[in-house]
């Protein structure tokens, strides 16, 4: 029996939701210097997970251009490719620092550091989003991009471009450009996605007199 629309969204909605809370929890973990580097990079490693998963659901969910959908279902396509690309991206960096952490011998054990390829892809889907939502009559669901939802996902991308530009290493010193930021901007960008993901949980039900009515 196939899952239902309903499901799948709610889905997509909890995987960005716990990914999201998980990287709320990384930064501030990674901020306190309270716990060991192993522990905060594994919880930033199992939030990545969570991001691809969720943005697969909604990549698989998409309608793929061709020549009878709209201009509003190819930029969301194209915003769900991007954005999957990012998460792949955060899952590769969450993964190498873990395994840097894993071996207490190596010069890189410094934690997770915001990742420059996911944050910018993560950007870029935002932008696209946007573009679908002001066509969202014409989307595969209307309920696919909700205003509120689409500008909450867009300043959270903007926080982790701002967190990737703060985690950057600086050559002439060796130091990174701003650690507050750095820490700070995955905070509020990841506290970004979580209120939009809980938000749009449950943008696919149908109104009360919808249902009234029927």
């Amino acid at each position: 029996m196939p899952v239902s629309r309903t499901i799948r969204l709610r889905r997509e909605s909890w995987g960005f939701a716990v990914g999201s809370l998980l990287f709320v929890a990384g930064a501030v973990l990674s901020a306190s210097d309270l716990i060991d580097v192993v522990v905060t990079d594994l919880i930033f490693f199992t939030g990545a997970l969570f991001f691809t998963a969720a943005a697969f659901i909604q990549l698989a969910m998409s309608r793929r251009p061709r020549r009878d959908v709209t201009r509003a279902d190819a930029l969301d396509w194209w915003a769900a490719v991007v954005q999957f690309g990012g998460t792949l991206f955060f899952n590769l960096s969450t993964t190498q620092a873990l395994l840097n952490a894993l071996h207490p011998t190596s010069h890189l054990r410094t934690g997770w550091r915001p990742d420059v390829f996911g944050s910018a892809c993560f950007l870029v889907a935002g932008v696209l989003a946007i573009f679908a939502t002001t066509m969202r009559d014409t989307l595969w669901d209307p309920n696919a991009r909700i205003w509120r939802c689409t500008w909450l996902n867009m300043v959270g991308s903007i926080f982790f471009a701002i967190s990737a530009i703060g985690a950057y290493v600086a050559p002439s010193t060796g130091e990174v450009v701003s650690e507050l930021w750095a820490n700070l901007g995955t905070l509020l960008g990841a506290a970004c996605f979580l209120v939009a993901a809980l938000l749009s949980r449950d943008a696919d039900a149908p109104p009360p007199s919808a249902t009234r009515h029927r």
